[in-house]
Parts: structure tokens; C-alpha cells; sequence
């Protein structure tokens, strides 16, 4: 009994030893960025690279938005993304709800469409969303950011999978009392879809936040730069200020680990339970 219990945490240890190798490995990069952001300038190129600031500064910091202007693509990306966002969430929320729980014809076939829509390479869709961008007047526009990224396939699948736990008896109560569809998905389905609709806010929070490719594309104006934009835009001129550089991945990085950390709960929450009640 002694020798299983022996071996049991024996196991125990070295199962947490290596979830902590791992996570200083995975840690390890930020750190060093964090770091490098405060040494002072042409310290971060010696060899071999050191891992602490020889005296901690916050001179790339404010070089980053006073002459580079960060603090105007901050905003951009903070707009964007909010509004990414706050569209997403409610285009998805409705789609996954209506694939879920509304009666139609042809609902199964769409569905299937839709989900075959994920094999398809996003890049190869970038050309028609351009043309229709150009055709509306949009590009050089926050529009031409926002509009094409309101509804995704794996938002509406997420939101799918969880509101089939929803049960079909209390929203056909609600139908007899005489509520209608728009009051049930808001006053009941909405409460009871918290979890997931916490997951997808970090979720597309984070894809807007980061994305780089589409608004290299329909940005045209450097004034209207999201960060990741920006940043890249800047490296060009500034290769060799590794510093500046890392001081600008820190405050690209840190919006979207501090909306992770704080809502990490209903996060995991979310993603657990869709997976097993859909």
C-alpha cells in the first residue's frame, strides 16, 4: 500500500515537473521581450544577449509614442477590435442560436455548407472581400476591417454546439406565454449562454487584435494602422532598435494577455462544457 502510494506521487511530481519545464519554455520568450523592453538602446544586439537590463529605462517606451505616433494605432486597434467584437458576438450569437434551436427548411444542409467553408484557406478569400470592399467604398476604412470579420464560422459553430443543451421545453414555455423570438434569444438564451459567449469574446478579440494580413490590405492611409501594422511598418525603419521594437510588441501583446487572464475562468468554462453538451 505504501509502495502505491509511493509511486502515485512520485508520479504526481514528475507529471508537475514537466508542466513546469514547459511552461517556463513557453514563458521564457516573453520574459526576455519584456526585458529587452527596458534596456537601454543597443544593449539587447550584444552576444551573447543579455537577459536583464543593465539599468531599467522607460526611454522606448516613450520614444514609441512620442515620435512614432503608437499611441494614435493603439486607439486604431482598440476601435477595431471593440467593434469586431461587440458584431461578433451578436451576428454569431443569433446564427448559432438559429442552426440550434429554429425550425427551417434546408437548416441541416446550410449548416454543412457552412462548416465545409473551413477547409477553404482564408487568403483565397481575400481577393473577392477586397473587390467587394472596393465596391462599397470601403477600403482605407475601419469598415473594410470590421465588416468581413462579423460572423465566422467557428463562432457560429461554437454557439451552435452550446445552445443545443439548452432545453427545447423552456423556450416552448416562453412561445405559449407569448413571448417572441426576439425576447426569448434576449431575455432567456442570452443569460444561459454566458460561458461561451465569454470564450468567443477572447477569441475574436484576439484574432482582430492580431490580425495583420487583412488590414495591410485595405489600409492604405498609415493614419489608420492597426498596431500589428504599425509595428511592422516601424521595424522597416528602425531594424537594428531591437529595444524600441520589443517595447512595441509589449504593448501590443499586453491588451490581449490581460482580457485572457482575467476572464481565463469562463473561458475554460466555455470551451469545456460546448464541447461535451453539444
Amino acid at each position: 500500500m505504501n509502495r502505491e502510494v509511493g509511486t502515485t506521487r512520485l508520479s504526481a511530481f514528475a507529471v508537475n515537473a514537466a508542466l513546469v519545464l514547459i511552461a517556463l519554455v513557453a514563458l521564457a520568450p516573453l520574459a526576455w521581450m519584456l526585458s529587452v523592453s527596458f534596456m537601454p538602446r543597443g544593449e539587447a544586439s550584444g552576444f551573447p544577449p543579455p537577459m536583464l537590463p543593465s539599468a531599467t529605462t522607460l526611454d522606448n517606451y516613450q520614444v514609441l509614442f512620442a515620435r512614432a505616433g503608437m499611441g494614435r494605432y493603439f486607439l486604431n486597434s482598440l476601435i477595431v477590435s471593440g467593434a469586431i467584437t461587440a458584431g461578433a458576438l451578436l451576428v454569431n450569437t443569433m446564427a448559432g442560436y438559429a442552426f440550434a434551436k429554429l425550425r427551417f427548411r434546408g437548416r441541416e444542409r446550410l449548416f454543412q455548407l457552412l462548416l465545409a467553408a473551413l477547409v477553404i484557406p482564408a487568403q483565397v478569400a481575400m481577393l473577392p472581400l477586397f473587390l467587394m470592399m472596393k465596391g462599397l467604398g470601403l477600403v482605407n476604412s475601419f469598415g473594410a476591417v470590421i465588416i468581413p470579420a462579423l460572423a465566422t464560422v467557428f463562432g457560429i459553430f461554437l454557439v451552435r454546439q452550446y445552445s443545443r443543451s439548452i432545453p427545447d421545453e423552456l423556450l416552448e414555455a416562453a412561445r405559449i406565454d407569448g413571448a417572441g423570438e426576439l425576447r426569448i434569444f434576449f431575455r432567456i438564451v442570452l443569460p444561459m449562454l454566458k460561458p461561451v459567449l465569454v470564450t468567443l469574446t477572447i477569441f475574436t478579440f484576439m484574432a482582430a487584435w492580431n490580425d495583420f494580413m487583412w488590414p495591410l490590405i485595405v489600409l492604405t492611409d498609415q493614419e489608420n494602422y492597426t498596431l500589428p501594422v504599425a509595428i511592422a511598418a516601424l521595424s522597416r525603419e528602425h531594424v537594428q532598435d531591437v529595444e524600441m521594437m520589443m517595447a512595441g510588441a509589449v504593448v501590443t501583446v499586453l491588451p490581449v494577455l490581460l482580457l485572457f487572464l482575467l476572464l481565463q475562468r469562463y473561458y475554460i468554462q466555455g470551451l469545456l462544457l460546448g464541447s461535451v453538451k453539444g
